[in-house]
């Protein structure tokens, strides 16, 4: 009977069940997606109890839109939203209140007030990442601030602070409360020197190292489920991984040096740097890739704020396209206008500029310029942004750059690809499927069950676009595309 992994990719917007054959090729998959939760201030929330009922639909879709046997089902792995945070009774599983994502920014005023007490060098050295509201630590401070429950449940031994992968995998297996290296270090919390919980630093938040999960490797043996009975028996869940993690993994950056960049609403850029950190003061942050057989490999990763969302600006802000589709063949009939160029920064600029003042212009503009060159500008806007952050990674790091894999919806469009190719001046990698946050993990768990050869890769690429831009042009729409940034900064640096 054909063996298959089930890659369960629980995003920011949804749920994906995904199923690989014993040869690694995608046997099909099923999306459920979820409501984002969003009030008048900004803040965003997610409701625990329906991603984690979407996650079992999403199991039980695949398994029937596939026809397979769910005996035949061999093992799992999960890969998860990061930094998205969750408070929860570590008995039962229930949540003190609901996720807060990780787009939240009501824990400004406590970075803030950590920055006050001059907290911020020490967080960065120890943790890898600057002060801000975007990780999970600030979210977790602000539930024990104003949710009862939690500080009650702290005082009995019974709370749980967590990222979104320790509450599933407990839903899903029991036990011991767990989280594997790369969730640990985007919480803010962990010492990626140390490899454990930073003490100190959980007192600056008003947390305790005692109500944190205990961190293993990433592809340990989390548990075992039958999902609630949608398969006949449990199997083990052996592969966990922050998405963007997941994405490097699927990718086969296990290398120094190796790079991926994942292109959603916002966009990861992150390089396998091995097995000692290197730290940056230059935009760009440091974390760990995963711990696989008691080795770690670390990263260094850029988050930029507005790359999809920018054509989606496009649609549903003014109207210029029906679907963010039309894109590609709407650039492609655009004029070359020189010196056009759109900065997206919409609610500031994140990596590698991370100025959170900074608002969106569109420069150069002429008689000459329509909807279409509009449209390229947009696009080509997403490739700058991701240029950026990949030179300043060989700057930090010495390593060069001939291919940059890539992943995400986005990389359907070859407009885009060939174009960030010729900004970049490297090849650019696509793989025969765009969603890969859910591979890694399979893959992991694939290996761990021996149903995977160690070394062995999900995918192949489908198509490697070479850079064909003259270095002259490439250095001049470059220098102009830094000269639009400029326009725009403000020197007020995100917290």
């Amino acid at each position: 009977m054909e063996r298959y992994v089930l890659g369960i990719d629980q995003s920011t917007s949804g749920t994906k069940a995904i199923l690989f054959d014993s040869r690694g090729a995608l046997a099909g998959r099923h999306d459920v997606a979820h409501r984002q939760i969003v009030d008048d201030r900004g803040w965003v929330e997610h409701d625990p109890g329906e991603i984690y009922a979407n996650l079992l639909k999403a199991i039980s879709g695949v398994v029937k839109r596939t026809g397979i046997d769910p005996a035949s089902i061999a093992g799992a792995g999960l890969s998860n939203q990061r930094e998205t945070a969750i408070a929860w009774n570590r008995k039962s599983g229930s949540p003190v209140y609901n996720a807060i994502v990780w787009q939240c920014p009501r824990g400004e005023a406590i970075c803030q007030g950590l920055a006050r007490r001059n907290a911020g060098e020490k967080i960065r050295l120890s943790t890898g990442i600057p002060v801000s509201a975007y990780y999970s630590a600030a979210k977790l401070a602000w539930i024990l601030e104003n949710v009862p429950d939690a500080r009650r449940l702290g005082t009995t031994g019974e709370l749980c602070c967590s990222t979104m992968d320790s509450w599933i995998v407990f839903k899903l297996c029991g036990g011991e409360p767990l989280t594997d290296f790369s969730n640990a270090s985007r919480t803010q919390l962990f010492n990626i020197g140390s490899l454990e919980w930073d003490s100190e630093i959980c007192g600056f938040f008003g947390l305790e190292p005692g109500w944190l999960p205990r961190v293993t490797d990433s592809n340990s043996l989390f548990g075992q489920s039958d999902f609630e009975g949608i398969l006949p028996s449990p199997i083990p869940l052996h592969g966990v991984l922050g998405d963007s993690h997941g994405a490097l993994y699927g990718q086969g950056c296990l290398t120094p040096g190796a790079v991926k960049a994942t292109y959603g609403t916002g966009s990861s850029v992150m390089m396998n740097i091995g097995g000692k950190p290197i730290f940056s003061n230059r935009g760009i942050v440091t974390s760990l890739a995963w711990g696989i057989d008691g080795r770690v490999d670390y990263v260094l990763e850029g988050n930029i704020n507005y790359t999809g969302a920018v054509i989606r600006w496009l649609v549903d802000g003014l109207g210029m396209l029906a679907s963010s589709r039309e894109a590609e063949s709407v650039a492609r009939s655009a004029k070359n206008v020189e010196g056009l160029y759109l900065v997206p920064a919409f609610g500031g600029l994140g990596a590698p500029y991370w100025d959170e003042a900074a608002r969106g212009v569109i420069c150069g503009l002429s008689r000459g310029v329509g909807k279409a060159e509009i449209v390229r500008a947009a696009e080509e806007c997403i490739a700058y942004q991701i240029a950026d952050v990949v030179r300043l990674m060989q700057e930090e790091t010495g390593f060069t750059i001939d291919s940059l894999k890539v992943d995400g919806g986005p990389v359907r469009d070859s407009f885009l690809m060939q174009f960030q190719a010729d900004v970049l001046g490297a090849g650019v990698s696509v793989p025969e499927f765009e969603e890969l946050s859910g591979c890694g993990p399979a893959r992991l768990a694939g290996m761990a069950i021996g149903l995977y050869p160690r070394g062995t890769t999900l995918h192949e690429p489908r198509v490697r676009y070479l850079p064909a831009m003259a270095e002259e042009e490439r250095r001049r729409r470059c220098r102009g595309w830094r000269d639009a940034i400029e326009k725009v900064l403000t020197g007020k640096k995100s917290s």
